[in-house]
């Protein structure tokens, strides 16, 4: 099983790993193709029987409660991303020299021979918003474009399915990348690269080296954030990749771009990388004031969006008017309501220090609420770095006390109120206190840089519960 097109699969032995979102259609898909398919679950509980008496119904053998060992005769792993290099399984795969795939890989190698390409992005922080304004951007231009990936969208369904697509816009994750070895995208970007998933890929060089593979094979553009100053840095895995003859590197800043570059003058987005005579000439293509919210994080994600469709070959005008059509999804640096001149955000999304760190970046006076699950991180470097912005933080959550003793570090004189409880009242009550601590003119920011998962089922529920603790003041 070579990098090429499989095209006869009847009665090859696969193997999918893990139920879930991606291994239950990936199941389906191969063994509607003729395979004979076995899938291996860890988990043995009902949602699995649930989705395995699914399975075997259509003649998949499913095995429960053991993810570990390799099936007889396997000639293919198709993995779900989120299984863990260092399983057991692969090693064995490997030891027996069996292929391990993800979806993406599979999507990639069913595609038909004139399929769409890809414009894919990756990075640790504003891939869904970035991919969501390049489909915005590229539906701007007519063309037939969708969302997909790691936003929700099965890819396999997208290239299987019956509807034409001209181009494609793709999230990938750290994960998904990792099992896509063959993948090849038209233009490619990766928007920053901060810790996290460490406990997944063992290192930051393993990390940063998986993203970097959304390069390799590049046909047009690697677009790379000539601003970041984290080591890797995005320009480095560009440098690293091996790439199609021609294909340039792309630099998007929020200062003034240089050559090969999109950035920002005065107040707009400009092109100096897809103009003619790109040492004299830039091309205006939107304002600062198109993009929503405009905070700095937010315009590098549409200069990144729009690096990929200049890329793809769209005017100007598109890009323009793609952005202005965009709206990003709730949670995501979403303005709730003022109440006595003080502005209230719900940024439940920022469930890392990355995240938190450029919402902070994007107001001047902030009560700060946080905490939740800190799964590994460390914020000495994130509330350094605002410490001049803090009128005062309210936390909440599990790992609660590691961000009270960064504050206690960097930010000594700022009012910290430390709520000691993960009951469903417990928003309300954090909402009050930053009530309290602020002065007209200030923001209060729901940006955890935790994970929810210790008090709420998800980001979501969390943004919500905050939403509706501010419609109470309110009322």
């Amino acid at each position: 099983m070579g990098s090429g097109q499989v095209t006869d699969w009847q009665g090859k032995h696969v193997t999918v790993a893990g139920l879930g979102v991606s291994g239950v259609p990936a199941a389906k898909v191969l063994h509607g193709l003729g395979a004979q398919v076995t899938v291996v679950n860890d988990g043995d509980d009902a949602r699995a029987r649930e989705q395995a008496a699914e399975l075997e119904a259509l003649g998949v053998t499913v095995r429960l409660g053991d993810g570990d060992t390799l099936p007889e005769d396997t000639e293919l792993i198709v993995t779900a991303p989120g299984w863990r290099p260092d399983k057991p399984l692969f090693a064995a795969a490997g030891a027996a020299g069996v292929p391990v795939w993800g979806d993406v890989e599979l999507a990639w190698r069913l595609r038909k021979p004139d399929a769409a390409p890809w414009l894919a992005v990756t990075g640790t922080n504003g891939k869904t918003t970035t991919v969501q304004m390049l489909a915005s951007i590229l539906k701007a231009a007519g063309l037939r474009t969708a969302a997909v990936g790691n936003i929700g969208v099965s890819l396999l369904e997208v290239v299987l399915g019956e509807e034409e697509y001209d181009v494609l816009a793709v999230e990938l994750s750290s994960y998904q990348l990792h099992w896509a070895p063959s993948l090849r995208a038209h233009a490619a970007a990766v928007l920053n690269l901060a810790p996290d998933h460490l406990d997944w890929h063992g290192s930051m060089e393993a990390y940063a080296a998986d993203k970097g593979r959304i390069y390799e094979g590049n046909r047009v553009a690697c677009v790379y954030n000539a601003d970041a100053t984290d080591k890797p840095s995005t320009e480095d895995l560009v440098r690293e990749a091996d790439v199609e003859e021609g294909c340039r590197a792309i630099g998007f800043t929020l200062g003034t771009p240089g050559p090969s570059q999109l950035g920002v003058v005065e107040g707009i987005l400009v092109d100096r990388a897809f103009v003619e005579n790109r040492h004299r000439n830039a091309q205006e293509l939107a304002e600062v004031s198109d993009v929503t919210p405009p905070a700095p994080h937010n315009i590098a994600n549409a200069l990144a969006a729009a690096a990929l469709a200049r890329a793809y070959g769209v005017p100007a005008s598109a890009v323009r008017d793609g952005l202005r059509a965009f709206t990003p999804d709730a949670h995501r640096i979403a303005h709730v309501a003022d109440v006595d001149g003080v502005a209230y955000v719900d940024d439940s999304k920022a469930t890392n220090t990355h995240a938190t760190q450029a919402s902070l970046a994007a107001y001047e006076s902030i009560v700060w609420i946080a905490g939740g699950l800190a799964k590994g991180a460390v914020f000495d470097e994130l509330v350094a770095g605002a410490a001049k912005r803090l009128r005062g933080a309210v936390l909440i959550g599990r790992d609660r006390a590691l961000i009270r003793e960064a504050l206690a570090r960097h930010a000594p004189e700022v009012p910290v109120v430390d709520l000691d409880r993960t009951d469903t009242g417990a928003m309300l009550r954090a909402v009050q206190e930053a009530r309290r601590l602020a002065r007209p003119g200030d923001t209060v920011l729901l940006a955890p840089a935790c994970a929810s998962m210790d008090m709420f089922a998800n980001y979501n529920k969390r943004g919500d519960a905050f939403a509706q603790a501010v419609r109470e003041l309110g009322a």
